[in-house]
């Protein structure tokens, strides 16, 4: 314990202050606290399905009932079916401390996102809110974020060079306008790295997710790491990339080639080593999803 009812934290090896309500986020959250994915559990509501960019590794458009990665979901919510999806949660397992919104598209390209959690922030304040976001948005919605206690945040940043974010991403959509190339890597940059600081001037906990793509960003990640590292994010996500779409023909790394950049990247910021690639609508604990046992609240809307 520090002064002023401040507590401490182990990050790279030196201790942080951290009042006692960050700390909770922090030690409850599966994906910012080693321990707690023993522990704790989160639910991801899949109450967003649009998305602003279009990534070259990434496909939404189906979903396996045996496949666990970002961008799929059996069925997308409403804030209001999201709300009672949490009241089932919290009744069957209690264990889970932490709402998430992770997709299956951007969340804040879609207003159902901030509706949802506006009614889980007034109907059950004691949980933990989180998102999941490309940053693109991040600038024009990040005190909505705070409104609602959404103080835990994961941004994906596979690129802190626009050429380099011209191979990843096919184009990006803002205010009505497609931008594509190095144009469009360099706007979605400049409001990812505009976002995240903004987040840790309002003292958010930031995660930075980097998909290690072999052959376009694999020399570049650690570069990624000593930037985001100096603007004070909390932890950071390599993922290896899953080959599909127009990166079908490439080879992701192996697990030995991601505990090395895990080892290039950790003088720069901590790093995040227990990532499981939810689902969009996961629930339970990190490795023991358990939203097979949960009621459809779509099932009635299908029939005709």
């Amino acid at each position: 314990m520090t002064d002023e009812g401040y507590q401490t934290a182990t990050v790279q090896g030196k201790e942080i202050p951290y009042d006692p309500e960050t700390l909770r986020r922090i030690r409850d959250h599966p994906c910012f606290s080693e321990k707690a994915c023993h522990k704790s559990g989160r639910a991801h509501l899949a109450v967003a399905p649009k998305c602003n960019i279009q990534c070259n590794y990434c496909v939404r458009d189906f979903d396996c009932v045996n496949e666990s990665r970002p961008g799929v979901a059996s069925e997308v919510l409403s804030p209001e079916q999201g709300l009672a999806r949490v009241r089932e949660i919290l009744d069957k397992f209690p264990y889970v401390k932490v709402i998430g919104i992770a997709g299956p598209g951007e969340p804040l390209a879609n207003p159902e996102t901030l509706e949802t959690m506006r009614l889980i922030h007034e109907n059950h304040p004691h949980l933990i809110l989180c998102i999941s976001t490309n940053g693109l948005l991040l600038p024009d919605v990040i005190d909505e974020l705070i409104r609602y206690d959404a103080y835990n945040l994961t941004v994906t940043l596979n690129a802190v060079d626009p050429e380099i974010g011209a191979q990843i991403y096919s184009h990006v959509t803002y205010k009505g306008k497609k931008y594509v190339g190095v144009e469009g890597a360099k706007l979605l940059l400049e409001q990812q790295l505009k976002g995240i600081q903004m987040a840790v001037e309002r003292k958010m906990i930031v995660k930075i997710n980097t998909v290690y793509i072999p052959g376009i960003n694999d020399e570049h990640i650690p570069e990624i790491a000593k930037v985001v590292g100096a603007m004070g994010v909390f932890n950071f996500n390599i993922i290896p990339l899953i080959p599909q779409y127009k990166f079908a023909d490439i080879t992701p790394p192996t697990p030995a080639m991601k505990r090395a950049m895990h080892d290039r990247c950790a003088p720069y910021v901590k790093q995040m080593k227990h990532c499981q690639r939810c689902r969009a609508d996961a629930v339970g604990k990190l490795g023991q999803d358990v939203q097979s046992s949960l009621s459809s609240p779509c099932a009635g809307e299908k029939e005709e």
